[in-house]
């Protein structure tokens, strides 16, 4: 692939910023405290089961499906890894 000016090892570096940029967004998703007992968008109760098994759930699993589906939707573009960038 030609990189133009680019160092060695630039698009390694491209990919290694890029899968750290995601760790940390979908770190900074993560519930804290306690589990709730109930949803909080829906107020059904939420199943022991899955509060053990996620800690801090807030949400239901039909809500936690409905938030994932919506936070999918607006996930943008990464500019820094597309095709478009690196040709202008």
């Amino acid at each position: 692939m030609a990189t133009g000016w680019a160092g060695d090892g630039a698009v390694q570096d491209q990919i290694d910023a890029t899968v750290e940029d995601a760790v940390k967004r979908a770190r900074s998703r993560l519930n804290k405290g306690p589990s709730l007992t109930h949803c909080e968008d829906c107020d059904s109760p939420i199943p022991v089961a899955r509060r053990e098994a996620v800690p801090g759930v807030r949400l239901c699993i039909a809500c936690q499906e409905t938030h994932d589906r919506e936070q999918a939707a607006g996930g943008g573009y990464n500019r820094r890894g597309s095709k478009d960038s690196q040709l202008r």
